[in-house]
């Protein structure tokens, strides 16, 4: 979808849908299981993206199907509460 500058509405997101989350910590290892621990037994992909320049955060991408707009904001809560997480978006 498509939003231009004078548009305040939310995107219209049909559910169920594939969703990647970015998840970025400074442990490579503890990140990897940090997305395992909160996708649980959720089918989902984890791909190493990148590491900053200075060497001192790991990102990845962690995607899933997601069936609800409950269920997003749950695992974005999980990830960003996660002590092994840094960041996430």
């Amino acid at each position: 979808m498509i939003l231009d500058s004078n548009t305040q509405e939310k995107p219209q997101i049909d559910y169920p849908t594939k969703w990647r989350f970015k998840v970025i910590g400074r442990d490579k290892e503890k990140v990897e299981q940090a997305i395992k621990e909160v996708m649980g037994d959720k089918t989902h992909s984890c791909k190493f993206s990148k590491t900053s320049k200075k060497g001192n955060f790991h990102s990845y991408s962690a995607s899933c199907i997601v069936e609800s707009q409950e269920e997003r904001d749950r695992l974005y809560k999980a990830f960003g509460d996660h002590d092994n997480v840094d960041f996430v978006f």
